[in-house]
């Protein structure tokens, strides 16, 4: 997972509300046994249409995505949050998130911001913000920043790269110490034999 401190980047919009993670990546796409690969799915329905609010040119390239209330409700899919961060995207903000859906963007390094004002933020589709974990803000071009908030845990996480397995390799040599000193209650080699 890659440390995130700043993300500054161009917004794009779904100003859509109860955007559930079947919408996200259909479950078609769903048998692949990688974590990457699923960018080319996103929104793989909604992207036929014309018209679909990320083929707008103003959104190339975006890091940033403003999207509408409840996004990433529904089934608990990670591969939602792949998708996402697989397209390019650093930071989803919106007024409020799937509660799996949240819990699997932090997993992974994807921000999920949930501000009350994301509904301000529209008006920036195309243009560039900096979302900033240092500070807890999201900072516009022209206006006053609007503060954010993230558990320490999961900010400390994000801004140095750790996933639960780095979290986990930390204790390396406090785990294989403890390995060491204890014995097994069974004996798991007389199962192999």
């Amino acid at each position: 997972m890659k440390a995130l401190r700043t993300v500054t980047g161009v917004v794009a919009v779904i100003d859509r509300p109860d955007v559930d993670t079947d919408q996200i990546i259909p479950k078609q796409f769903l048998k692949r046994i990688e974590k990457t690969g699923y960018g080319e799915f996103l929104f793989f329905d909604w992207a036929k249409d014309p018209d679909f609010e990320l083929r707008r040119p103003e959104y190339a390239g975006a890091k940033i995505l403003v999207a509408g209330r409840n996004f990433g409700c529904g089934s608990s899919r990670e591969h939602a949050a792949w998708a996402l961060q697989d397209y390019g995207f650093d930071v989803v903000i919106a007024p409020s998130f799937g509660d799996i859906f949240r819990q699997n963007s932090l997993n992974i390094g994807l921000v999920p911001v949930q501000v009350e004002e994301a509904r301000d933020l529209v008006a920036f589709g195309g243009q560039e913000l900096t979302v900033d974990l240092e500070t807890m803000e999201i900072v516009t071009p022209d206006g006053p920043a609007i503060p954010f908030t993230l558990g320490e845990h999961e900010r400390h996480c994000i801004m140095e790269g750790l996933d639960e397995i780095a979290l986990t390799l930390r204790h390396e040599d406090e785990i294989a110490a403890y390995e060491a000193r204890t014995q097994a209650p069974i004996d798991t080699l007389t199962l192999a034999r």
